[in-house]
């Protein structure tokens, strides 16, 4: 499949032509009208520093249903402990600042741009972007943000300057998200130690079906 360019307009080509590894289109810009249509069509932005915009739309797509969430007895002592303050909404750039800026195993740079902050901090500034944040004596010690669309929340990155920080964030960022009537919580490429804590992983076709229905097909069973 070919790479598509963008032109000015916000308009996507449909995310079921992206290449194998998920690159569907590159240039564009980020600004919110282009941001949201693409998050409604399964598609997100992801590129180097210096390098063109790349929009990306990855199959298989890595999603957590919220009633699959599985919380290890060690974090759930965490919880219960009360290590951490949580506040929703109340840091948003310091969460994405510090999200592009914590060092993390296996990774050189960020893919966070002040370019990337600032047009998310636009769409929380709009009411469709939001974190959860852990606080312990009055410092931000982990969090996690992402973008709302519908019934899917888009979970973009998540930071700790202190263990466990960032986990007890998504948990109770879970927890919010399904009183608020949430079906699903995109979580973009496999990861190990959000699979350990129970993401799964679904086809694109399956995961676009979703943004359009609302509906979440259930896991399939393993073998016996």
């Amino acid at each position: 499949m070919p790479v598509f360019r963008l032109g000015p307009e916000p308009i996507f080509p449909p995310a079921d032509l992206a290449e194998p590894e998920g690159v569907l289109a590159l240039g564009g810009d980020l600004e919110t009208e282009r941001l949201l249509t693409a998050y409604r069509q399964g598609i997100f932005p992801w590129y180097e520093p210096g390098g063109p915009i790349l929009w990306w739309s990855p199959d298989p797509r890595l999603i957590l249903v919220p009633a699959e969430l599985h919380v290890p007895e060690r974090l759930r002592r965490t919880i219960r402990q009360g290590r951490f303050e949580m506040r929703y909404d109340t840091a948003f750039a310091q969460v994405i600042k510090a999200c592009a800026e914590v060092p993390r195993k296996h990774e050189e740079g960020t893919w966070i741009t002040p370019e990337m902050q600032q047009a998310y901090i636009r769409l929380h500034e709009l009411g469709h972007a939001h974190c959860m944040e852990s606080w312990r004596d009055s410092e931000l010690v982990g969090g996690i943000y992402g973008v709302r669309v519908g019934r899917c929340f888009c979970g973009e990155s998540m930071f700790h300057r202190q263990p466990d920080a960032s986990k007890v964030a998504l948990v109770a960022l879970v927890q919010r998200l399904t009183t608020e009537g949430v079906g699903i919580i995109d979580c973009q490429v496999a990861s190990e130690h959000l699979i350990r804590l129970g993401a799964r992983e679904i086809p694109r076709s399956s995961f676009l079906h979703f943004l359009r229905t609302g509906r979440v097909e259930p896991a399939r069973a393993g073998p016996c």
